[in-house]
């Protein structure tokens, strides 16, 4: 072979190469997009899993596999998706992964020192296999980070937003104050949040997450319009909880 057909074949493999390559879709690349990163405030219960997993399968190999399955799902709860969130400063944006059980108006918990008056309040209750971490539903500065101890009942029940063990967060944003209150549920017993106050904030940012099955409710002030109904599934960051301006009656929806 002379080194002219030598080249040409090297330019014409590479020419095949780079076209696999820009292909629009592939087996890797679907696999790599179907795995989810995992967020690393996981990783201590994820190794503590597989441990006792490893030492219980020792003794007795049913426990091995009962401790693997557990392992898989532990690895499954603290997954952190990227996802595609809308920065129109008129939308609230879903903070959590879950479905909506509470649309209506409510007093805000008093330790957030937003005032008696009712405002409009949308619950998002995450499941024990929700994605369970927290997004901003709206750009601003956080002026309120308050934790405040409580029980631990059904995070579904009305009730868990003035008796659980909460942490409140408000956002000045620029169409008013934006409360988001992470609420424990009967499994959950860890809120976690590393925002911090007089910080500023983008909507759709990361700032918490609540182990094992909880809560979120955010309390809009008036003029902001709900855009979702009790029943429907929020993903968070993404789905649109309501909107500023709009017309002050719930959307009409059908399950279907």
């Amino acid at each position: 072979m002379s080194n002219a057909q030598f080249r040409w074949r090297v330019y014409a493999a590479g020419r095949v190469f780079g076209a696999v390559r820009n292909k629009p879709m592939s087996l890797v690349d679907s696999i790599r997009n179907t795995l989810v990163p995992i967020h690393r405030e996981g990783y201590p219960f994820i190794a503590g899993f597989a441990g006792v997993t490893v030492v219980l399968g020792y003794f007795w190999e049913p426990l091995f596999w009962i401790g693997l399955i557990l392992t898989a799902w532990c690895i499954y709860f603290y997954r952190d998706p990227q996802r595609v969130t809308p920065t129109d400063d008129k939308l609230v944006i879903s903070p959590a992964d879950g479905l909506i059980s509470a649309v209506g108006p409510a007093v805000p918990p008093r330790e957030l020192n937003l005032g008696d008056r009712e405002m409009t309040r949308i619950s998002v209750f995450m499941n024990v296999f929700s994605c369970h971490i927290n997004r901003a539903p709206v750009r601003g500065r956080i002026t309120t980070i308050v934790h405040k101890p409580g029980k631990f009942l059904n995070a579904e029940l009305d009730k868990a937003s003035a008796e659980n063990e909460r942490n409140g967060l408000v956002i000045d944003s620029p169409n008013g104050q934006v409360a988001v209150v992470q609420i424990a549920g009967l499994v959950a017993r860890r809120i976690v949040c590393w925002a911090d106050e007089n910080n500023s904030i983008s909507i759709g940012e990361r700032f918490g997450l609540i182990r094992f099955g909880s809560r979120v409710d955010v309390y809009l002030p008036e003029g902001f319009a709900p855009r979702v109904a009790v029943g429907q599934t929020a993903i968070g960051g993404e789905s649109v909880l309501a909107e500023f301006g709009g017309e002050p009656s719930a959307p009409l929806v059908r399950i279907s």
